[in-house]
């Protein structure tokens, strides 16, 4: 029975769970390549067993995978919470630093434009 790696817990970069979540599936893909490989090479009485064992990884994969969606969708919804309870601390700052965005934009754009 092929096993699959377990799978570290996240850091802080965003990214991370969408490299884990192309690993994951990618090894669910080979695993059930090998196993479908292994199927068709052996007897009849085999392949039962290697059916059952198809289902079991595919399923465990999906579990992990479901993990991973729910860490994922934890850690945006706890950005989403941080940064209203930032605006709501402070409505104002929040104004300030989005014109001072804009401003800069603005003035970036300008200097672009003058140079042609």
């Amino acid at each position: 029975m092929i096993q699959a790696q377990p799978i570290k817990t996240a850091q802080a970069r965003p990214d991370n769970t969408k490299e884990r979540l192309y690993a994951e599936f990618n090894a669910v893909v080979a695993e059930t390549e090998q196993l479908l490989a292994s199927v068709a090479s052996a007897g009849s009485g085999k392949a039962g067993a290697l059916r059952a064992n198809i289902e079991q990884s595919l399923a465990a994969a999906g579990d992990r995978i479901a993990k991973i969606r729910d860490e994922a969708e934890r850690r945006a919804i706890g950005a989403a919470h941080a940064a209203d309870d930032y605006v709501q601390d402070g409505p104002w700052r929040a104004v300030g630093i989005a014109a001072a965005l804009g401003a800069s934009l603005g003035l970036v754009a300008g200097l672009l434009i003058a140079r042609r």
